[in-house]
C-alpha cells in the first residue's frame, strides 16, 4: 500500500525529504508558502557564499602586489554585487523547481500549512481558498528566521538582519555587526573585503568552537581590519546625526564603548518557525530551542516528524536538515537508515576558514574521556606558502588507540578538507587510515596526513619535540 507524506517547507530539509520519499515510491504532497530552497538558499548560505567569492577577489586584488602585479582604479559595484548574487539564486531555486517535477509522485502545493490533527493538513493557498489534505504521515521542515535581540533601538531605520543586509546595494562604508557566532563573523569577515570598516560586538567567538580555534581566530579578524570586541554586548543604539550609535558594555568589567556606523547588523541567532502551524491545538510540545523530537526525529504525536532548524536537536545546518529529512522518509517507509548524526562537519566562511567535525577539546576534558592531539601549521605546508595563506592549522584529536574522535582547522580550505575528518570519524577510523593513503603534493590535504602522522610523533615536516633535560 502506498504511504502518502505531507511535508511543510521546501527547504534543504523539506524538498530533499520529498526526493527521497518520491524515490522509495510515496505518494508526496510538498507545501511551501515562500521560494524552494528555504533560508539557506535565498537568504543564506548561498548568497553569503555568492558574497564570499566577492570578498575573495577584493582580498586577492589587495594582495596583489605580494604576487609582483601592480593594479590601480579597481572598485566594486553593489548593484552588480546583488544582481550578480540573485542570478546565482534564481537558477538554483529554478532548478529545484524542475528537478521537484521532474518526479510525479510529487505534488507541489504553494501556500500556508497548518496542522488540523495528525493526518490532516490544512492549507491556505496562495492561488485563494483552503484546501484539506489527508495524508498518513507529517514532516513538519519550516526552518529558522532571524531574531533580534532586546536591545533598546533594534527598531531604528538602519538596524538589518541577514535577511536585509543581503538586499542591500550599497556597501555601508561602516558596519556594526552584533553577534560573534557564525553568521556574525561570515558577514563582518565579507564586508571588510568589501570595503566597508567593520565593528564586531561579540559576547564570544564562535562559542561552540573548539577554544584554540575562537581563540587563534580572533588576531587574524584584526589582522583583516576588522575593528573587534569580545566580551561584551550591545546595550542600546541610537541615532546620533543619521548615524547609528550603539552603545555596549564588557561583562567582566564596569566599562562602556560607543562606536558609530552607518548599519548595524543583529546577527544574535535564529528561531524556530512554529507560528500558525497549530502545535498547542494538535498537542505537539515545543520551546523556544524549537519542537521537541525524539531519536527518530519525531515529535510528541505519533506520525508526525520534525526535522532541520525547526526541532529541539539544536542543530542549524542544511546538510543536516537534508539528512534528517532522508531519515525520517526512509523510516516511514520501513527502512533502517544508515546515517551517522553524531559526527557532522560544521564550516564557518570567514576569510580564514573554519571547520569542524566530532569532538572539542574542552568537551572531552568534561567527559573524562582520554585523548591525545596533534597540531600541523599551514605555514610548514607548501601550498600553503605558495598560495600565500599560511595562517591557520589543522588538530587532529584522538583515542589513546589513535581512534579520530575529532577535527578542528583553521586555515585555507578548511571547509573542503574537513570531509576527510568527517569520513574517518564517521566510520571509526584511526589515524593509520589516514597516513597509509598517500597524499598528493603540492596540495594542502598533506597538511591533514602531517597532523594524523604526528599522533604518534612520526610528522615528517615538524621538529621533533624537544625531550625533558636535553639542551641545544
Amino acid at each position: 500500500m502506498t504511504k502518502k507524506i505531507a511535508i511543510i517547507g521546501a527547504g534543504p530539509g523539506g524538498y530533499v525529504a520529498a526526493i527521497r520519499a518520491a524515490q522509495l515510491e510515496a505518494e508526496v504532497i510538498l507545501i511551501e508558502n515562500r521560494e524552494v530552497g528555504g533560508t539557506c538558499l535565498n537568504r543564506g548560505c548561498i548568497p553569503t557564499k555568492t558574497y564570499f567569492k566577492n570578498a575573495q577577489i577584493m582580498n586577492s586584488l589587495k594582495r596583489a602586489n605580494e604576487f609582483g602585479i601592480e593594479v590601480d582604479g579597481y572598485r566594486l559595484d553593489g548593484k552588480k554585487l546583488l544582481e550578480r548574487k540573485n542570478n546565482v539564486v534564481n537558477t538554483l531555486v529554478t532548478g529545484i523547481e524542475k528537478l521537484i517535477a521532474s518526479y510525479k509522485n510529487i505534488e507541489f502545493v504553494p501556500g500556508k500549512s497548518s496542522i488540523k490533527d495528525k493526518n490532516t493538513v490544512t492549507v491556505e493557498l496562495l492561488a485563494g481558498g483552503t484546501r484539506d489534505i489527508e495524508v498518513d504521515h507529517i514532516v513538519i521542515a519550516t526552518g529558522s528566521r532571524a531574531q533580534m535581540t532586546e536591545t533598546k533601538g533594534v527598531d531604528l531605520e538602519g538596524v538589518i538582519t541577514s535577511d536585509e543586509i543581503l538586499e542591500l546595494d550599497k556597501i555601508p562604508e561602516t558596519l556594526i555587526v552584533v553577534g560573534g557566532g557564525v553568521i556574525g563573523l561570515e558577514f563582518a569577515s565579507i564586508y571588510q573585503e568589501l570595503g566597508s570598516q567593520v565593528i564586531l560586538l561579540a559576547s564570544r567567538i564562535l562559542k561552540d568552537a573548539d577554544k584554540e580555534i575562537s581563540r587563534r581566530l580572533t588576531p587574524l579578524l584584526k589582522k583583516q581590519g576588522i575593528e573587534v570586541y569580545v566580551d561584551i554586548r550591545a546595550r542600546e543604539i541610537v541615532n546620533e546625526n543619521g548615524k547609528l550609535k550603539v552603545v555596549a558594555k564588557y561583562k567582566e568589567k564596569d566599562e562602556e564603548i560607543e562606536v558609530l556606523g552607518d548599519k548595524v547588523l543583529i546577527a544574535s541567532g535564529r528561531a524556530p518557525v512554529v507560528e500558525g502551524l497549530n502545535l498547542d491545538e494538535v498537542g505537539i510540545l515545543y520551546d523556544r530551542k524549537g519542537i521537541q523530537v525524539n531519536d527518530d526525529f519525531e515529535t510528541t504525536v505519533e506520525g508526525v516528524y520534525a526535522i532541520g532548524d525547526v526541532n529541539s536537536k539544536g542543530i542549524q545546518l542544511a546538510h543536516v536538515a537534508s539528512s534528517q529529512g532522508i531519515y525520517v522518509v526512509e523510516k516511514i517507509m520501513g527502512l533502517e537508515p544508515d546515517i551517522d548524526f553524531e559526527y557532522y562537519p560544521a564550516c564557518v566562511f570567514t576569510m580564514t576558514e573554519v571547520a569542524q567535525v566530532g569532538y572539542t577539546e574542552e568537551q572531552l576534558k568534561e567527559k573524562g574521556i582520554e585523548y591525545k592531539s596533534s597540531k600541523f601549521m599551514f605555514g610548514a605546508n607548501s601550498k600553503a606558502q605558495s598560495s600565500g595563506d599560511i595562517d591557520g592549522f589543522i588538530k587532529i584529536l584522538a583515542s589513546e588507540d589513535n581512534k579520530i574522535l575529532g577535527v578542528h582547522i583553521l586555515g585555507p580550505h578548511a571547509n573542503d578538507l574537513i570531509q576527510e575528518g568527517t569520513l574517518a570519524a564517521v566510520n571509526n577510523l584511526d589515524a593509520s587510515s589516514i597516513t597509509k593513503a598517500i597524499h598528493a603534493h603540492p596540495t594542502l590535504s598533506e597538511s591533514f596526513f602531517e597532523a594524523a602522522l604526528g599522533l604518534d610523533e612520526k610528522a615528517i615536516h615538524t621538529a621533533p619535540k624537544r625531550k625533558r633535560g636535553t639542551r641545544r
